[in-house]
């Protein structure tokens, strides 16, 4: 297998769905960022957006984390 091909599968594998579940969850920091001012603002709007987010988030992980549940012992880059 190539290289290439290997970069290929990079988004499949299991270091590839670690990578995305880090940068979803630092992601997470701004969320709370936001929220906070919201708070100290006393914006509902910013409040529900940042919520919305979270929600986003939260969802965004857990489908990750599905995904390396499925990967299990086929990962790409191993094999």
């Amino acid at each position: 297998m190539s290289a290439l091909n290997k970069a290929k599968g990079f988004k499949q594998s299991r270091s590839g769905t670690y990578l995305s579940m880090a940068g979803t969850a630092f992601s997470a920091v701004g969320v709370a960022k936001q929220i906070k001012k919201a708070r100290s603002e006393q914006d509902t709007l910013r409040l529900i957006d940042a919520a919305a987010s979270a929600v986003a988030i939260v969802t965004g992980l857990a489908i990750l984390y599905r995904e390396l549940k499925r990967l299990g012992d086929d990962d790409v880059l191993l094999g």
